[in-house]
């Protein structure tokens, strides 16, 4: 029998990360930043460069994509900063990852009122069809 240790060396990405259609790089970076996440705060503060180096992305892809997984409410972002002799200088940014169900309720959510909005479009183009029909007919 093979002793199995703890899980120190592995972090599991919830299943639903791949029902948000999400990119793959947008997937790559939740998960770097799920890597480096400090279990405990949910919060992590890698830069842009060092997320990029460890997946061959550039630092304007990673923002893009960072940008991208804010927007889907996945995580949240805030700048940090910090004294040195007196001064404030900026630090990095702080990311924390959101709850995961939240972001499939709002994926979800979107989807249905995209699908409300397009069965009203459905529902207008018929009225519209019927009312041309029933014009051409009455018009000599």
């Amino acid at each position: 029998m093979i002793r199995i240790e703890k899980f120190r060396n592995y972090f599991s990405l919830p299943n639903e990360i791949f029902s948000l259609d999400l990119s793959a790089a947008e997937i790559a970076v939740y998960a770097y930043l799920m890597y480096r996440e400090d279990r405990k705060t949910y919060t992590c503060r890698p830069s842009y460069g060092k997320i990029g180096r460890a997946l061959h992305m550039s630092k304007n892809t990673v923002a893009k994509h960072v940008h991208s997984l804010e927007k889907k409410r996945l995580i949240e972002t805030r700048y940090t900063s910090y004294m040195i002799n007196d001064k404030c200088r900026n630090g990095s940014l702080e990311y924390k990852l959101l709850p995961i169900r939240r972001a499939a309720k709002q994926h979800m959510d979107r989807q249905l009122q995209r699908a409300m909005l397009e069965q009203q479009r459905q529902k207008n183009q018929r009225r519209l069809e019927a009312y041309d029909s029933r014009r051409q007919r009455l018009s000599p």
